[in-house]
């Protein structure tokens, strides 16, 4: 009978994790990742995570050659600038449908999306759109005309230039 031996072991060699402890270590790394991406997360925080946008508020000078009655699109802005024999108004140029940027046409605007159409007033002319472009709060001071995109008036408002 031969009895086999294990040979010695290395003081080199690993020693064995045995299983609960393993599962232990495992936990506490586990917590610790958890911790970590935690407070990076926090530290995020204080800094905004929008995206600039214009302001609601914004100037223009018309120009001279605007026609009494013709629409004046500021570039980058859903607005209509009017200036007629009463005064300047502004309109919004979103459809009260679902929100499309309306087109002018030669008898007001029309929504390019569903087909909508408004007089140069914003009154509806032909839905689906259901209520009328809102006109928006105009102001004018040295030759500037001031629109608040955020602010409505009632229709027919109109500022003196």
């Amino acid at each position: 009978m031969t009895t086999k031996s294990t040979p010695p072991r290395s003081r080199l060699d690993p020693e064995a994790v045995p299983r609960r402890d393993w599962l232990g270590l495992s936990s506490l790394w586990t917590m610790g990742a958890a911790l970590l991406f935690g407070t990076i997360g926090m530290l995020k925080l204080p800094k905004a995570a929008v995206l600039a946008s214009p302001s609601k508020k914004f100037r223009i000078a018309l120009p001279e050659t605007l026609a009494l009655g013709e629409a004046f699109i500021p570039p980058g802005r859903a607005v209509a600038v009017f200036r007629d024999a009463e005064g300047v108004h502004a309109v919004s140029t979103i459809c009260t449908h679902l929100g499309c940027v309306v087109k002018p046409n030669p008898d007001g605007f029309e929504c390019p999306c569903h087909g909508s159409r408004f007089k140069a007033d914003g009154e509806v002319t032909r839905g689906p759109a259901p209520q009328p472009l809102p006109w928006l709060k105009v102001s004018v001071s040295g030759g500037l005309v001031t629109i608040d995109e955020g602010a409505t008036v009632p229709a027919g408002t109109k500022v003196q230039a």
